[in-house]
């Protein structure tokens, strides 16, 4: 038997936590082993414990980024509706692979960019989108 803990300090490649918040703590997170984390779930990693995975170079897909497939996939089915279209399961894994391999990229290219972790970088990005979003307004 092995310990809900003791799971996530295995040596595996990909950490994949995938079901309650605040499971990586500054406590354990020195002792994550992983190359990558993959957070399925919502909020696994507290603030701490990612400062600590950044700078012991684990690579953090961050949850907003890690989990938006679903998203994704109900816009789809808006659109879909809007335009009274239909995809086929292929179409949409297309669609759906693209659209996360873009975004992927462009938070991994503004973490190297500005020299910060992965879930700053989709801040960044966010952030960003809504700026332009208010000045297409003519908000700003």
């Amino acid at each position: 038997t092995i310990s809900n803990g003791d799971l996530l300090e295995l040596e595996v490649d990909i950490l994949i936590p995938a079901g309650l918040e605040n499971v990586i703590t500054e406590k354990n997170a020195s002792n994550i082993k992983a190359k990558i984390d993959a957070e399925l779930a919502n909020g696994p990693t507290t603030p701490k414990a990612d400062d600590v995975l950044y700078k012991n170079g684990v690579h953090v897909i961050p949850d907003l980024l890690c989990n938006a497939g679903g998203v994704a996939v109900s816009y789809f089915e808006m659109v879909q509706n809007f335009y009274m279209d239909y995809w086929d399961e292929k179409e949409v894994h297309h669609r759906l692979d693209k659209k996360m391999t873009v975004a992927y990229h462009s938070v991994l290219n503004t973490s190297r960019k500005y020299n910060i972790n992965m879930r700053q970088a989709a801040y960044v990005i966010a952030v960003e989108r809504v700026v332009e979003a208010m000045k297409l307004r003519g908000w700003v």
